[in-house]
């Protein structure tokens, strides 16, 4: 027996927390009864589980990296038809979805997958998985300003802090930092440095945990190596305090 969030998760209908909704909504039945409790216990082999009457199959768990160019969403329903990450993986045959999301205006790696318990695992700060991003600001950051980043800048919802800010290279009347995170905090990395009024013109991830970006062409995708998905689950297992001997 297995609950019916984690069913559903892994059928790829979507993450932990969207099929807790569908589930809470109402729009989910198990053998012809409406469930509103994500806990429930189905039979994964037997149930006749729907989600707005459509039967929910398992899949085959499949992982996807993806190089997100800018001004394509994240999201898998737009109203106003724009750009979405799912639509450059029409090859897939499986149902799936981003682990995150990047903002439209930034680009760089994105996770795809029908795997909602692995997807949730690495977004959730409890595991502490690393983001590592190249950004691109305005004027020059000072020493003072990523001690800032790294000690902490108070937005709306508390505290927030990188976990690693370096300053790269200067270019014109701009400068490269990487920014390592193991939060995703709405927009965190604008908001901060905003903060610190430096204006970000360019925001790129490079890397979730393990997996990097390297040359992948913007708008391509590959299937993620098993060596990769083994690197990232023992990423998921490790303590912070030997991720944090990992940082750059």
């Amino acid at each position: 027996m297995e609950r019916l969030n984690k069913f559903l998760a892994h059928a790829g209908v979507g993450s932990r927390r969207q099929c807790d909704a569908l589930i809470l909504a109402g729009r989910v039945t198990v053998d012809g009864e409406k469930v509103r409790e994500p806990g429930t216990r189905v039979d994964p082999e037997s149930a006749d589980v729907r989600v707005d009457q459509a039967p929910v199959k398992t899949e085959r768990k499949v992982y996807w990296v993806f190089h997100k160019p800018r001004g394509v969403l994240c999201t898998n329903f737009d109203p106003a038809g724009r750009e979405r990450a799912i639509d450059y993986l029409e090859h897939v045959d499986q149902r799936v979805y981003t682990v995150g999301r990047l903002d439209e205006d930034s680009e760089g790696l994105l996770l795809m997958t029908n795997d909602g318990d692995l997807a949730n695992r690495l977004m959730h700060p409890r595991y502490g998985v690393h983001k590592t991003y190249l950004v691109q600001v305005a004027g020059s950051p000072s020493v003072a300003d990523l001690h800032r980043l790294t000690e902490g800048v108070h937005l709306a919802e508390g505290r927030v802090k990188a976990k690693y800010a370096k300053k790269v290279k200067s270019q014109g009347e701009s400068s490269w930092l990487k920014i390592v995170l193991n939060e995703g905090k709405n927009r965190e990395i604008r908001r901060m440095l905003a903060k610190l009024e430096h204006k970000v013109l360019r925001l790129r991830r490079i890397a979730i945990g393990p997996v990097r970006l390297d040359r992948l062409p913007k708008g391509k995708s590959r299937k993620l190596s098993k060596a990769e998905f083994d690197a990232l689950e023992r990423s998921i297992r490790m303590p912070k305090s030997e991720k944090d001997d990992e940082l750059p």
